[in-house]
């Protein structure tokens, strides 16, 4: 059981083919270079990647645009070449997601192109048209502010079809069975070679009734549990990782209350006040947020994130929250994107201070859930803010000092790498910090190692714990997070103070602890014994973070099976 559900305690690592490792020189990433780097992930401790689309595309919206979802981009490398990736991956233990963009296709797929220049077509039937444009044209799009309608018009067509993105973007007839019937084809030749899940792009937008005359949004999930129960046929231990950004109220209608269709989702919800609470350092709101996502199938797990490769979005924020956010992280509007986001990476969003950059890893390790690294996160990579919308924070792996920070021998990559400024190449990349034991990319080894010892984070139930700090401070304010795990008889319990200056936090352990009330410290020698019955005393620097176990390290003779 603990082998199909694998992602119960996996770390996850997301990447783009296109700026990871070029092996030809021609200043695009590609598998071979992939493969020549998945040594340096599982040392970093990765047990699976996600890898954005890298199928022949256009590549006006950064691949997401596919014009085929049964080959590679010839830029990226071959079918064999992928082959050999996953082989590769399976030889180090490592599974392999990729993203399933079935939303939507490119506007130069055989599929639309078909169902432009013939109405009799069967692929006419595939997309979603209107003959005149629908009232409701300049709503409801995706990228406010970039993005002007849902509704264009195709000459050849002599119709308007839709689009919830980009209008080069057509959006599928998801409700139709042989655009189902070609999904799970879809699925099934990915699985074939090799992959072991998929990252299902804008999940909400899938499942959801498309076309003209709609009062009110309607979603057929058990299309979901169609996904599902094809991937348990095909292959075990495969799932589907939603990009769902839903209220809490409708998670379960995701998951399945048996967990029968989506075995992970992202929380969004909890990323959100995730930043919200760095902001304020009031992690009220976060705890919240914690609890309203908290009820799910046994089967079923979150996806925690700090940064992913779109922006950060704010919109289930308050706007009082949202400001707070972008005053904090984001306050030019160069910074913002989608009147509703921040289109940076971690590191200069909290301004490369390392105790604040430790503290949010520590926090995303520590959530109740699967943590998922973007890559060149683990070393601290910045963004270039000259590059437009979400390309800021999607340039080239900084691998070392050599020219273009090792990533390629060309002279023109396929975005520019960092070269100036802090977060240059020549200050930040893995060569470098593969020599500093005290650097960021060590650090993260040794916690991304912990974190895989630590299952109760993964598979057990959290509780938070009642503090009472020594100084006084507004009573609608929490300003230390104390979260304890139980799991299979043990017990472990994680502590992070979002304020910029030390707390002394006081607290008790629940009885149902073992007789040992000891903390034992599994970062640090700094261990804590009760002072009276099972309270604990406990003195956080600035911004600090604390990993114990209960009682001591022989857990793993008292663990039980059941």
């Amino acid at each position: 059981m603990i082998n199909d559900l694998w992602y119960k305690n996996a770390v996850v690592y997301c990447l783009s083919v296109a700026t990871y490792m070029d092996a030809n020189g021609d200043g695009i990433g590609d598998f071979k270079g992939l493969v020549r780097r998945l040594d340096y992930l599982q040392g970093l401790g990765i047990t699976a990647l996600w890898l954005m689309p890298f199928q022949p595309s256009p590549n006006r919206d950064d691949g997401y645009d596919v014009a085929d979802y049964y080959g590679v981009d010839p830029r990226y490398g071959t079918l064999g070449d992928f082959v050999e990736f996953t082989h590769g991956c399976k030889q180090r233990g490592m599974r392999v997601l990729i993203d399933l963009v079935v939303n939507h296709t490119s506007d130069q797929h055989s599929w639309f192109r078909l169902a432009c220049s013939d109405p009799k077509s069967k692929h006419r039937d595939w997309y979603v048209w209107s003959d005149a444009k629908p009232k409701n044209a300049e709503t409801g799009m995706v990228f406010p502010g970039v993005q002007k309608t849902t509704w264009s018009y195709q000459k050849d067509a002599r119709a308007y079809y839709f689009h919830r993105f980009y209008d080069f973007q057509p959006d599928l007839n998801t409700a139709h069975p042989d655009v189902q019937a070609e999904i799970l084809k879809i699925m099934g030749f990915w699985l074939q070679l090799g992959v072991d899940g998929f990252r299902m792009d804008a999940v909400p937008f899938v499942i959801a009734k498309k076309g003209i005359g709609l009062k009110r949004p309607s979603e057929k999930y058990d299309m979901l549990r169609t996904f599902s129960e094809f991937l348990s046929w095909r292959k075990s231990g495969a799932i589907i990782l939603g990009e769902a950004n839903v209220v809490p109220k409708t998670d379960m209608a995701y998951f399945g209350d048996a967990g029968e269709r989506l075995q992970m989702m992202f929380n969004f919800d909890v990323n959100q006040h995730l930043f919200y609470a760095m902001a304020s350092g009031d992690c009220r709101p976060l705890m919240k947020a914690m609890n309203e996502t908290n009820p799910r199938p046994a089967t079923a797990q979150w996806g925690l994130f700090l940064r992913n490769h779109d922006e950060l979005d704010l919109g289930r924020l308050s706007e009082k929250q949202r400001q707070a956010v972008f005053t904090a992280f984001g306050p030019d509007k160069n910074m913002q994107l989608y009147n509703r986001g921040i289109r940076r990476r971690l590191a200069p969003m909290l301004q490369g201070d390392r105790r604040r950059l430790e503290l949010a890893y520590s926090l995303m390790l520590t959530l109740p859930g699967t943590p998922i690294i973007r890559y060149g996160d683990e070393i601290g990579m910045g963004d270039n803010l000259d590059l437009p919308e979400r390309n800021c924070a999607r340039t080239p792996m900084q691998w070392s000092t050599e020219p273009q920070g090792g990533f390629t021998k060309s002279d023109k990559p396929i975005l520019p790498v960092i070269s100036d400024g802090a977060y240059a190449y020549s200050h930040v990349n893995v060569a470098q910090q593969r020599r500093d034991p005290n650097s960021l990319l060590n650090w993260m080894e040794r916690m991304v190692r912990m974190r895989k010892e630590v299952p109760e984070i993964g598979w057990g139930d959290f509780t938070f714990l009642d503090i009472k700090s020594a100084k006084k401070t507004d009573s609608k304010i929490a300003l230390v997070l104390v979260m304890r795990y139980e799991w299979r008889n043990n017990a472990v319990v994680c502590i992070h103070n979002l304020a910029a200056d030390p707390q002394e936090v006081r607290f008790f352990l629940p009885a149902s602890d073992s007789q040992d009330s000891t903390l034992i410290n599994l970062l640090s020698e700094e261990h804590s014994r009760p002072e009276k019955g099972r309270r604990h005393c406990i003195l956080l620097e600035a911004y600090g973070y604390r990993w114990f176990r209960v009682g001591g390290l022989d857990y793993l003779l008292k663990r039980s099976d059941n």
